[in-house]
């Protein structure tokens, strides 16, 4: 009798095994089923009658597919987020899951998602390109005169200070060795060779338009790829490279084609690729720019800030280092541009739709990755930065160095260099940076990061072409620009001591180098100026904190 009830439990057991991997295999399979539910006029195949004016509304995907095919071919026709729902059961209602909604910054009437991210734009679009107008890498060309983004639209400051002395100094001559890629002129760039890799996204005959013919020449290759073969041993590019400009309006207008998680990392970072096969590294909103870092919050554990990186880029540019890779704003919708073209499960699987109606979605992440901190769009829009990439790693290797000043990143411990006045002593007689110009680097890196508030300089880059003889990479600024009514003094010690007697540099050689190098000139220089071009990326009282930040470095 007992073992009859033993093989009854058994079998009950294992009944029970194979009716959960049932229901996993019918959760998992749900998307393709609901897609395939479609009817010929888009409209899901169920019983209950789906209105017209519901199946238009933000929270509901457009057919996707090549052009001329029916919505049913397109296989994702009117399907609505509600699957989400069904999915993402777990959502809190305690109020503070949509505390993200409420941090994020009102958008102005004139954003409605209905008028796109960009003056009226669909978002996605790419703006168009005359295909006979294409100038050549060297030439500037004809170019539109931009207003910088300061208050009043005035370019007359940012012109003044471009006409400075330290701004005129020239690049010594580039030989082969110092330039990061040799173009050679009989290559052609064939966007069909990408194409057929399978992880490239296709997007049908649509895409043609806009994307290189195959036969041309250095002049017409996308903007990511003119600033790939501009970087050099002194620089990531030029002061007047046309290509600067093109980038950073393709960032905020070309269309997005597919979007992924970054591996690694403490917070949320998406990467996605444009429809010129360009990459870029997109940080979503998480703060206002209003909001200032907790003062019990560890450095490492703060917020990465959107607009932090874009600020970095142009205070990098004012200061004439060069060093920061291209960064720009753009709206993005989070439906349309993320949720629907991503083929990342684990990041479509974290989308819902808020008490609030809202959009929200919250990725994988050591930190901040959860339903409590979940991003939230205004319904489905939400402001970032997207940061182009640098050249793959298999094409430009790049080496990584522990910053000498990193902090310790503990709770109670403290570094070397915060108890050793002397630190820096021992840190010059140590390779590269006994014989290099790389003490020099890390003082731009220390005013840099004192300019921005960044305590979070823990490593840096180099290409590893150029040796030790070649510029730091200013990556990673996101930590920045998080206390205005706070000057972190201790992000000064590299230079309290290494640049010491009567404000002159000790015994460091300032020779002349493509940026400035000088000890206290250049930041008193830039102050006037670079204020007003930074006012939409950072708040006011940002600003003013910058201004009397300047001379603390002298």
């Amino acid at each position: 009798m007992k073992m009859i009830l033993v093989r009854r439990f058994r079998v009950l057991i294992l009944m029970v095994f194979l009716v959960a991997c049932a229901l996993h295999i019918v959760l998992d399979l749900l998307p393709k089923l609901e897609r395939r539910a479609v009817r010929p006029s888009g409209e899901p195949g169920c019983s209950c009658a789906q209105p017209a004016v519901e199946a238009a509304a933000p929270g509901w995907a457009k057919a996707r597919g090549r052009p001329g095919e029916p919505a049913s071919a397109a296989g994702d026709g009117g399907w609505p987020n509600k699957h989400t729902l069904r999915i993402l059961q777990d959502f809190s209602s305690d109020p503070s899951s949509n505390l993200t909604s409420h941090s994020l910054e009102k958008l102005p009437a004139a954003a409605d998602p209905a008028e796109g991210a960009l003056q009226g734009q669909d978002p996605g679009r790419p703006r168009p390109r005359d295909p006979a107008h294409r100038p050549l890498l060297r030439d500037p060309g004809p170019r539109r005169s931009v207003p910088p983004p300061g208050p009043s639209g005035d370019s007359s400051l940012l012109a003044k200070l471009f006409e400075h002395p330290l701004y005129q100094v020239s690049v010594p001559p580039l030989t082969e060795d110092d330039v990061l890629f040799n173009v050679n002129s009989d290559i052609r760039f064939n966007p069909k060779a990408a194409a057929e890799n399978p992880d490239w996204p296709r997007e049908g005959t649509e895409n043609e338009e806009f994307l290189p013919t195959g036969e041309a020449a250095v002049d017409s290759y996308p903007n990511w790829l003119k600033f790939h073969i501009g970087i050099n041993r002194y620089e990531l590019y030029s002061r007047h490279n046309p290509a600067i400009e093109a980038l950073l309006r393709d960032l905020s207008a070309q269309k997005i084609t597919s979007v992924a998680m970054k591996s690694g990392g403490t917070q949320l970072k998406l990467i996605m690729t444009f429809q010129n096969y360009g990459q870029a590294l997109f940080k979503p909103m998480k703060q206002t720019r209003e909001q200032e870092t907790p003062p019990d919050f560890f450095y490492f554990s703060d917020y990465e800030r959107h607009n932090a990186e874009i600020a970095a880029f142009h205070l990098d540019r004012i200061l004439d280092f060069r060093r920061v890779p291209p960064v720009a704003g753009r709206m993005v919708n989070m439906t349309k541009e993320i949720r629907d073209v991503t083929r990342d499960k684990k990041l479509w699987r974290t989308f819902f739709i808020s008490p609030a109606n809202n959009i929200c979605f919250y990725g994988e992440c050591s930190y901040y990755c959860s339903t409590e901190h979940a991003l939230c769009g205004k319904p489905d829009q939400i402001e970032g930065s997207l940061a182009a990439f640098l050249p793959d790693l298999s094409l430009a290797k790049r080496k990584t160095w522990r910053n000498p000043w990193r902090r310790s990143y503990h709770k109670r411990k403290k570094a070397e260099w915060e108890v050793d006045p002397d630190y820096c002593e021992e840190v010059k007689q140590t390779p590269p940076y006994d014989s290099s110009h790389r003490v020099l680097d890390i003082m731009d890196m220390t005013i840099f990061d004192f300019l921005m508030g960044n305590m979070d300089r823990h490593h840096y880059e180099t290409f590893e072409k150029f040796g030790n003889e070649t510029f730091i990479i200013h990556l990673d600024n996101g930590r920045g620009f998080g206390k205005y009514s706070h000057d972190e003094l201790s992000i000064l010690v590299p230079l309290q001591q290494c640049c010491r007697p009567q404000g002159r540099c000790g015994e460091l050689s300032w020779a002349p180098s493509p940026g400035w190098v000088g000890c206290p000139s250049p930041p008193c220089v830039c102050l006037e100026y670079w204020v007003p071009a930074l006012t939409p990326r950072v708040s006011s009282g940002h600003l003013r904190c910058r201004a009397g930040r300047s001379p603390r470095c002298l």
